[in-house]
């Protein structure tokens, strides 16, 4: 809606006519004061959206990336788990301890 010059005149004139010179100001700033309050809340409705859009977005990245994550092996209860690397032969047997430990072992003993 697209109003001109010649109809804004028109309708303070009838406004004018109706409410009278002592009212008309008094009755802008109420409606100002509405206008304002409106867009506030409107402005206020929006980020509330906003912020829950998101937090649903960033709630579905968390299940996708837990979903795609691969699955963590968990060992049985009692085992002690290292942070070292292994270092077994391929064939699975224990090697032999090292001469230096060992030699260690029995100066303390």
């Amino acid at each position: 809606m697209n109003l001109g010059m010649p109809e804004m005149i028109f309708i303070f004139l009838l406004a004018l006519i109706i409410f009278g010179p002592k009212k008309l100001p008094e009755i802008g700033r109420q409606i100002g004061k509405a206008l304002g309050e409106f867009k506030r809340a409107s402005n206020e409705f929006k980020w509330q959206l906003e912020a829950e859009m998101r937090q649903l977005e960033l709630e579905a990245e968390r299940e996708k990336d837990k979903k795609n994550a691969a699955p963590v092996l968990q060992a049985p209860a009692g085992t002690v788990l290292s942070t070292e690397p292994s270092i077994l032969p391929p064939n699975g047997n224990q090697p032999a301890a090292p001469e230096s430990a060992a030699s260690s072992q029995s100066a303390d003993a």
